[in-house]
């Protein structure tokens, strides 16, 4: 049988697939089961942040492989602690969790801002504040948090303790901020939600708050994370200093790791036997993420800017665009025609490129090169302009 008929008869449907079959690649060109090669600006949805087999990441999986592929969280491994030292290196956070998913990540992240308030204040302050278009994950308990009407139907009861703030709108976010609040939770910029950048000054209103009321600051950095928005992680680009920070996709450039990391107020809230994760550290995603994380320096981030400004520049001049909103590699360009059309006229023009609402979402590889750009934009332009 060939793949789409094994696919179609035995894997549970909860995606709606393109019609095609990806097989192999490598940087940011990948072929399907007909040999034909599209240029890739989706990165598996900003997991693949080095391209698809990069060699540094691919030796340093091999490697691991070839020592042990896992262990207990029982005991003690060297690619986790060294992951989590660099991680806190680079972002000044003083300790981190590491699970296997985004959506983990969040759970932890939750499940720990809660633990904050509750050994300090004790019960009836566990009310957690997302944003209105947020989005968090599918579990029962994040897609509750999850500021979407659209994801909280046949799923219940959802887990309680979420109120929903219109992103941007302070008066809201002051109103809302009662006794019962133990925390913030927001991403810098909605990926899910359309790829909308939060307001400077709405995020530092969201710091002022969090000061005054012992609230802690949880910043959602599963997509925007790990150098994809021009800093390591995209509440720098606001100048505030989180609580908590989840974390996620290209973190182990393709293998399945999350991470939360706790900051000063918070860093010993996780005591044993308050929270576990089996394949979490795993060895091998830890020393896939050491190399990809290693390597995401001031100047990498440079490049990732002025790729940014070079796409931007590109896609404001095409007919059709009417606005690109986003950071670094990951922009929503909105457009007069229905993105998901667009979407599957570029997969069938040899271009994988992915929607936000009712924008088409860019998530290319962080060291994608000018020539893969050129190549991608080209396919691009002419079919929004067809």
């Amino acid at each position: 049988m060939e793949t789409k008929e094994l696919d179609n008869d035995y894997v549970a449907h909860a995606y709606g697939r393109f019609n095609v079959t990806l097989n192999n690649g490598k940087g940011s060109t990948i072929s399907d089961d007909n040999g034909k090669q599209y240029i890739d600006f989706g990165s598996g949805i900003g997991v693949t942040a080095f391209g698809i087999c990069d060699d540094e990441w691919k030796a340093a999986v091999e490697m691991q492989l070839d020592k042990m592929q896992h262990v207990s969280n029982l005991y003690y491994t060297e690619p986790c602690a060294r992951l989590a030292k660099m991680l806190c290196d680079k972002t000044g956070m003083k300790k981190v969790f590491f699970g296997n998913s985004g959506a983990e990540a969040n759970e932890g992240a939750i499940k720990f801002a809660r633990k904050y308030s509750y050994d300090k204040y004790g019960d009836g302050r566990s009310t957690i504040i997302t944003l209105v278009n947020s989005f968090h994950g599918r579990t029962i308990t994040t897609l509750a948090a999850t500021g979407q009407e659209s994801f909280h139907t046949v799923f219940g009861p959802f887990t309680p303790g979420f109120k929903y703030c219109p992103a941007n709108d302070i008066e809201k976010l002051n109103e809302m901020a009662t006794d019962d609040v133990c925390a913030i939770m927001f991403e810098c910029v909605q990926g899910e939600g359309g790829v909308n950048n939060l307001d400077y000054n709405f995020v530092k209103a969201i710091e002022k708050l969090a000061k005054e009321k012992d609230i802690l600051m949880v910043v959602d950095e599963v997509q925007t994370g790990n150098g994809r928005t021009g800093k390591y992680f995209a509440y720098e680009n606001f100048d505030i200093k989180p609580d908590i920070v989840s974390t996620a996709k290209g973190l182990a450039g393709g293998l399945p790791m999350g991470a939360v990391l706790f900051g000063e107020k918070v860093k010993d809230t996780v005591t044993p036997g308050s929270h576990g994760s089996t394949f979490g550290g795993n060895p091998v995603c830890a020393a896939g993420a050491i190399s990809i994380v290693s390597r995401i320096d001031d100047e990498f981030l440079k490049s990732v800017r002025e790729k940014s400004e070079y796409i931007k520049n590109f896609l404001m001049n095409i007919k059709g665009v009417k606005s690109v909103s986003g950071m670094g590699l990951m922009l929503g360009v909105e457009i007069e025609k229905d993105a998901k059309q667009i979407a599957s006229e570029c997969l069938e023009n040899g271009l994988l490129v992915l929607t936000a609402k009712t924008k088409i979402r860019l998530l290319p590889a962080l060291n994608i090169s000018y020539l893969e750009l050129d190549r991608g934009l080209k396919i691009l332009k002419e079919v929004i302009e067809k």
